[in-house]
C-alpha cells in the first residue's frame, strides 16, 4: 500500500495521543502506534493496559495500491523523533503487507522501518447493551477537567481519590476531585444526564482527553457502563477502564454555615503567597492568615533557619477577627486554577475548612474549592 500524508499533520496527531503510551509496557506491541488505512482515511490508535485512544485524519491513498485496507504497527518513539526533525512537507509511506515493513520517503531521503502485524494489536472494546449515554459541549468538558484534575490524589492506597468523580443528578452533572487536603466541586445544570449515580475516571485518560478535544461547542458523546467509559466525536475516540471503588462522601465535609466572608483580589493573593511562602517551613508550607478588619496579614516562618516573612493586603471582610493557617503550596495551585479577578473566602472557625468561591455567578455553573486548615504552629 502507498499513501501520502502531511508530515506536520501526522506529527500533531501522533503527539496528541502519544502520552498514553508506556515506554516499558508489559505488552511490547503497546509501544507502537496502530495505523489503520482505508478509503483515504488514516486511523491512529495508541493504548496502554487501561486506555485506548484513536484519532482520524485524511490521507491520499495511491490508486495503484494493491490493498484497500491494511493495519500495521509502527514504533511510536521512532516515528515521532523522525517527524520532529523533518520540515513540513508531504511524505510517502509504502507498506509491504508481506513482512509489515514500510518505507518513508521525503524530499531529502528514504527510511525503512520494520513494523508489526496490526491484527495482533488489542481490539477496540465493543459497547455492551446496558450502557448509559449523554452529550455535552467540548469546551464545557475541557473546563470541568481543567478545574478538577489538579486536585486528584496520588495515593494509590486510596484509588477512588486518584480520579475525578462524575456524579449524575436530576438537575445536571457534578465533577469532584479531592486529595483529602483540598477538594474541588464543579457543577453544570445544563446537561441532561442518565439516572442518578456516579463513576470515577482515572487521571491519565482525562489528561489526554482535555488535550485532544476541540476548544469549541462541538458535541461530545459520552457513554459508560459499570467498567468502562467511552468518549467520541467525529475525529477522536477514547475508552478507558473506570476506577472500581466508592468515592468519599464529599458533601459531608463542606461547611454549611460560614458566616465570615473575605473578598480579595486573586492576583494580589497569589503574588503575596509566593513571596511569603519563600520563608515558610519546607515540609509544612504553612502560612498564617491574620484577619483584622479589612486587613489581611500573611506570614510564614521557618524556625530551623530563623526565617520569617510577612505581608499585608487590603481586603473586604465581614466577620470577627480570625487567625487561620493554610498550606501555601496547595493554596497557590488552587488559585492558579481559579477564574475571575476576585475570590471569596467563606470561613466559620480556624479549625474548619475554608471555602473559596467566585464573587460573580456564572449561568448554569456552580464552582467551589475547599481547603483544610493547618493547626497553627505545625
Amino acid at each position: 500500500m502507498h499513501f501520502i500524508v502531511s508530515s506536520g499533520a501526522l506529527l500533531k496527531n501522533l503527539q496528541m495521543i502519544s502520552g498514553i503510551i508506556n515506554p516499558n509496557s508489559v505488552l511490547p506491541i503497546l509501544e507502537n502506534f496502530l495505523l489503520d488505512i482505508s478509503n483515504n482515511q488514516l486511523k491512529i490508535t495508541a493504548a496502554d493496559m487501561e486506555t485506548m485512544i484513536q484519532v482520524q485524519m485524511d490521507v491520499q491513498v495511491s490508486e495503484t495500491s494493491s490493498q484497500d485496507n491494511i493495519k500495521i504497527c509502527i514504533p511510536a518513539n521512532l516515528i515521532i523523533n523522525y517527524l520532529k526533525n523533518l520540515s513540513e512537507q508531504p511524505i510517502n509511506f509504502i507498506i509491504n503487507p508481506e513482512d509489515y515493513s514500510f518505507e518513508i520517503s521525503s524530499s531529502t531521503g528514504k527510511y525503512k522501518i520494520g513494523g508489526e502485524n496490526g491484527m495482533e494489536y488489542p481490539k477496540w472494546p465493543m459497547l455492551s447493551e446496558n450502557v448509559e449515554r449523554f452529550e455535552m459541549n467540548s469546551i464545557h468538558l475541557i473546563e470541568a477537567i481543567n478545574k478538577t484534575l489538579f486536585a486528584t490524589s496520588t495515593d494509590n492506597l486510596r484509588p477512588a481519590m486518584t480520579g475525578v468523580y462524575f456524579e449524575f443528578e436530576e438537575n445536571g452533572l457534578t465533577f469532584v476531585s479531592t486529595d483529602a487536603h483540598r477538594m474541588v466541586k464543579f457543577s453544570r445544570s445544563d446537561i441532561s444526564c442518565p439516572d442518578e449515580g456516579g463513576i470515577i475516571i482515572p487521571k491519565k485518560p482525562l489528561t489526554q482527553l482535555k488535550n485532544m478535544l476541540p476548544t469549541d461547542e462541538t458535541p461530545i458523546k459520552i457513554s459508560f457502563n459499570e467498567s468502562h467509559l467511552y468518549v467520541e466525536n467525529d475525529s477522536i475516540k477514547l475508552n478507558c477502564r473506570l476506577i472500581d471503588g466508592k468515592f468519599p462522601p464529599y458533601k459531608a465535609v463542606i461547611p454549611q454555615d460560614n458566616p465570615y466572608v473575605l473578598i480579595i483580589n486573586r492576583a494580589e493573593l497569589i503574588s503575596g503567597l509566593r513571596r511569603v511562602s519563600v520563608f515558610a517551613n519546607k515540609s509544612t508550607h504553612q502560612v498564617l492568615f491574620d484577619i483584622i478588619g479589612n486587613s489581611l496579614s500573611i506570614s510564614a516562618q521557618d524556625l530551623d533557619f530563623s526565617y520569617e516573612g510577612r505581608e499585608t493586603l487590603n481586603v473586604q471582610y465581614s466577620g470577627e477577627d480570625m487567625k487561620i493557617a493554610f498550606n501555601s503550596k496547595l493554596l497557590i495551585e488552587m488559585m492558579n486554577n481559579f477564574d475571575g479577578e476576585e475570590v471569596k473566602l467563606e470561613l466559620s472557625m480556624p479549625s474548619k475548612a475554608g471555602v473559596f468561591r467566585a464573587t460573580e455567578e456564572v449561568e448554569n455553573e456552580d464552582f467551589l474549592m475547599l481547603l483544610m486548615p493547618l493547626i497553627v504552629g505545625v
